[in-house]
C-alpha cells in the first residue's frame, strides 16, 4: 500500500495547483510586481491572475488544460469523417 496518490504516478501538488505551476505564478507574480512598481504596468498581474485562475486544479483537471483540449479538437488538429456507402445488392 501506497502513501503517496495513485502508486507514485500523480504529479506532485500544492494546494490547488501542480508545483510547475506554483512556480510560474511566483516567477510571473515578482515580474509583475516588479513592473507595476518601476513603470506603472498593469498588464503582467493581469495575465499572471488570469493565469493563476486558470491552472486551479480540480480531481486532477484545470480549465487550462479544457481550453487546450477545446482548442486542439476544433482547430489544431485535422478532424476526419468516412461515410461508407452500402454495396449494392
Amino acid at each position: 500500500m501506497y502513501i503517496y496518490p495513485d502508486n507514485l504516478k500523480s504529479k506532485a501538488t500544492l494546494w490547488l495547483w501542480q508545483l510547475r505551476d506554483i512556480g510560474i505564478i511566483g516567477v510571473g507574480a515578482l515580474i509583475s510586481i516588479l513592473a507595476l512598481t518601476q513603470i506603472r504596468l498593469i498588464p503582467p498581474i493581469v495575465i499572471t491572475a488570469v493565469y493563476a485562475f486558470l491552472t486551479i486544479r480540480f480531481e486532477d483537471t484545470s480549465i487550462l488544460d479544457f481550453i487546450r483540449y477545446a482548442c486542439a479538437f476544433f482547430i489544431g488538429k485535422q478532424q476526419t469523417y468516412e461515410w461508407a456507402t452500402e454495396p449494392a445488392h
